[in-house]
């Protein structure tokens, strides 16, 4: 087994150390966070730090990392209070990793990789048309994680749209019949398949299979 410490760490190049800190940690969420500056430019960007901050009131969270440079995601959202998380599918993974290239503001990522701006109920940010599984959030707050100077961005989900057939009848939801793909530190994209799903566990109680 080849073994790290902080020292040998230290001394990788620092893309080698990158890419060994951003994969070592396991499967990310694959998703692009759609918003719109107030003059109506369009933005879209990959991310693969959305996580789940609560269900009541429904939040969700991501990382932006430092703001040393322009960050179109965050002077949008922070200029018009909203923005939308939209899944990675398995047939728009290349079109959804061209986003992490940096064009200017007045340029929108739509237009530069064949994806489809879509607006749904009258919400100021757009969605992704090719996405399954579509939210929209209006912006909540930010935390400086002080050790490097990214920000946990939190926003409130406001709407959601998914397929009706990925819904189990207990709300959860089957993410491999929606292909929902997930992201391998920065450039990786892979399918996940579902193993298992079991019961809620009790202090030795068996283990049971639900699905």
């Amino acid at each position: 087994m080849k073994y790290f410490n902080i020292e040998a760490l230290q001394k990788l190049p620092s893309r080698h150390r990158a890419h060994l800190i951003n994969t070592c940690t396991g499967y990310k969420s694959a998703n692009l966070i759609g918003s719109k500056d107030k003059n109506g430019i369009s933005n879209l960007a990959v991310f693969n730090s959305v996580v789940h901050i609560g269900s009541n009131p429904p939040m969700l969270g991501f990382i932006l990392r430092p703001l040393t440079v322009r960050r179109d995601t965050y002077h949008n959202f922070k200029e018009t209070g909203f923005f939308t998380v939209n899944q990675i599918t398995s047939s728009i993974i290349k079109a959804a990793h061209h986003t992490s290239a940096s064009y200017n503001p007045d340029i929108s990522e739509f237009s530069k990789t064949g994806l489809t701006e879509m607006y749904l109920d009258d919400f100021f940010a757009p969605y992704v048309a090719q996405s399954n599984i579509k939210i929209g959030c209006s912006y909540i707050n930010e935390y400086t994680i002080k050790e490097n100077g990214c920000l946990l961005i939190i926003g409130a989900i406001e709407h959601l749209y998914l397929p009706e057939n990925i819904i189990q009848d207990d709300g959860w939801l089957h993410l491999e019949k929606a292909d929902t793909a997930a992201i391998i530190g920065l450039d990786g994209y892979a399918l996940p398949k579902l193993l298992n799903r079991f019961n809620y566990q009790q202090p030795d109680e068996l283990i049971k299979t639900i699905l």
